[in-house]
């Protein structure tokens, strides 16, 4: 089966649905809401930030959108893949797909946020370059909190 990835607006009603499964998700894993970093609709929003959707056979199977962080930076952020298409590659190229885009709207280098309890997410980052950095943003002082970064 072929993945179609393509930019849709953050309010769109697919980016919504794949948005709240996700923080579901990180609901289940962590207690809470899930992720309260604040986001503005507008930040996923070209040329200081893009948001995808990937699709199989017309059903949306995964999301990611970066958003700018900085001269130069682009964070990802929402990175998700839904349950029955986890282990078939969609994360790995909903992941190369963001990379690709940031460095297209000229960012040098893409960061994120990622906790202890996501060891699926921890391995696929390592797994593609991405090392440790200093922990940044809403969750810097969380000690379960992991940030990583990679040069694009």
């Amino acid at each position: 089966m072929q993945l179609r990835i393509q930019p849709v607006p953050y309010t769109d009603a697919v980016a919504r649905d794949l948005v709240a499964a996700a923080l579901a998700d990180l609901s289940g894993r962590y207690g809470g809401e899930g992720d309260a970093t604040p986001i503005d609709d507008g930040d996923f929003t070209p040329p200081d930030g893009v948001f995808l959707v990937g699709w199989r056979d017309g059903v949306p199977v995964g999301c990611a959108g970066w958003r700018s962080h900085g001269d130069g930076v682009a964070e990802l952020k929402r990175m998700f893949t839904m349950p029955a298409a986890r282990g078939t590659g969609v994360a790995r190229r909903m992941l190369a797909a963001i990379e690709t885009n940031a460095r297209d709207a000229g960012r040098h280098t893409i960061i994120l946020e990622t906790g202890g309890l996501q060891p699926e997410a921890i391995s696929l980052y390592e797994t593609s370059g991405y090392r440790r950095i200093a922990n940044y943003g809403f969750y810097a002082d969380e000690p379960d909190c992991q940030s990583y970064g990679r040069t694009l």
